[in-house]
């Protein structure tokens, strides 16, 4: 990689990292619950693809191992435990974009919507068994049927499928002319 190209990664990747969770911020203090986890996820989510299938894997990574932790910095993010299994979450969402989305079908869209059925699933599952089943009980410690644990159980349940799919939606919608704007056709 030349040292220009370098540079370019380094600023798409921040500039994608900066503006996740600038939205994030705002949405989470403008958005009142529980309608703040739809509209932060699935920007969230809408980001970490336009991140992926503009700049490449290794931004999209970045970005998406990334986006959890800053969040949690600031104040506003998860609990610290439950952090890895989002980033996880992330990257295994970002992956099976960058290599179902990229496969070259007779119509672009077709690998799109194999990508975002296969990339929201594995998201899904990645979150549910690792938070619901693992984090939830064994890390944090919050019996069966608690407040918290009800709460948290619901978070990383069927709303992150909701989220990963229309995240993925907007952004095969906004890819177009993000992938224009960033010259990469």
């Amino acid at each position: 990689m030349f040292k220009h190209e370098k540079v370019l990664w380094i600023t798409r990747t921040a500039v994608f990292i900066a503006a996740t969770v600038a939205l994030q911020a705002l949405t989470v203090s403008t958005i009142p619950p529980p309608a703040t986890q739809f509209v932060t996820g699935a920007i969230v989510n809408m980001m970490l693809i336009l991140a992926v299938m503009t700049c490449k894997l290794p931004s999209g990574l970045t970005v998406a191992a990334v986006t959890p932790i800053m969040p949690t910095l600031l104040g506003f993010g998860p609990l610290w435990p439950i952090v890895p299994f989002i980033a996880v979450s992330n990257m295994v969402l970002v992956t099976a974009w960058h290599f179902i989305g990229n496969i070259k079908l007779p119509s672009r869209y077709i690998s799109y919507i194999i990508a975002l059925i296969v990339a929201a699933v594995a998201k899904f599952c990645v979150l549910y068994f690792g938070v619901v089943q693992i984090a939830i009980p064994h890390i944090l410690g919050l019996p069966e049927g608690s407040a918290p644990h009800t709460l948290l159980s619901f978070m990383f349940s069927y709303p992150q499928l909701i989220t990963a799919s229309a995240g993925g939606v907007c952004a095969v919608i906004l890819l177009p002319a993000i992938k224009k704007a960033v010259r990469i056709v």
